[in-house]
């Protein structure tokens, strides 16, 4: 599970003087904590980087934060996302979470409330993440992986070593069977990025699995790339 200091939270919010105050109090928490003004540059960001947890606010420049959520949502991202609102409405508050936000808080809000509402969703969302562990070992198509050994037999009974982010990255699609893992998640879970330049690096390693676990690595079974999205392990 990661510590505070891996944990990363984009702040989404337009009136400066409470943005700071609440950059400043979560990173005396101890996340690392990511700054957008307006909706715009919010998404722009989110495209990037990954997160653990969004807070927004409802009135922002260019979108607002029920369109952001929104538009996070369409695009299969999954990040906890926790709405702040001056409108205290118990019909704003369902939009919120109708639109896809996971927690929503009205302002004047107390800090330490807020700070308990933050721990909490990043600790749901870790033990959804971390909900399907799998074990040392792992057999598929005739394959045989041995993540502690960090190496696999293959269905010709051909042994490969895996280097240890190779191993890292078949755990992880493993564990996400059928679910397409987000490229972001992916550079951030393995190889501890949070701003990555490219992912070409993500697609070497899949042509590799290809290549070491496919009986046709141009027509793939198990290992699949999702244009714009992201991997997928399926059987």
């Amino acid at each position: 599970m990661k510590t505070k200091q891996h944990t990363s939270i984009l702040l989404v919010e337009d009136e400066e003087n409470l943005h700071e105050a609440l950059k400043l109090n979560l990173e005396l928490e101890g996340y690392e904590v990511t700054s957008a003004y307006d909706g715009a540059a919010a998404l722009k960001t989110l495209q990037g980087e990954y997160f653990d947890l969004i807070i927004l606010d409802v009135m922002l420049p260019e979108m607002d934060g029920i369109s952001l959520t929104e538009t996070v949502r369409i695009s299969n991202n999954e990040v906890p996302i926790l709405i702040l609102s001056a409108k205290n409405s118990s019909a704003d508050r369902v939009l919120g979470l109708k639109k896809g936000a996971d927690d929503y808080l009205t302002k004047p809000f107390n800090l330490e409330e807020l700070l308990l509402r933050v721990q909490k969703l990043i600790d749901k969302n870790k033990q959804l993440q971390d909900k399907s562990s799998i074990d040392d070992s792992y057999q598929f198509g005739g394959n045989t992986i041995d993540f502690k050994a960090q190496e696999a037999v293959k269905a010709n009974g051909e042994k490969i070593q895996l280097s240890k982010k190779e191993t890292m990255l078949l755990k992880l699609l493993i564990e996400n069977k059928n679910d397409v893992v987000p490229r972001e998640k992916i550079l951030q879970s393995v190889w501890g990025y949070n701003v990555y330049p490219t992912t070409r690096t993500i697609d070497n390693f899949i042509l590799s699995f290809r290549k070491y676990f496919e009986k046709d690595s141009r027509n793939p079974k198990y290992f699949h790339s999702v244009r714009g999205v992201g991997y997928k392990y399926s059987e």
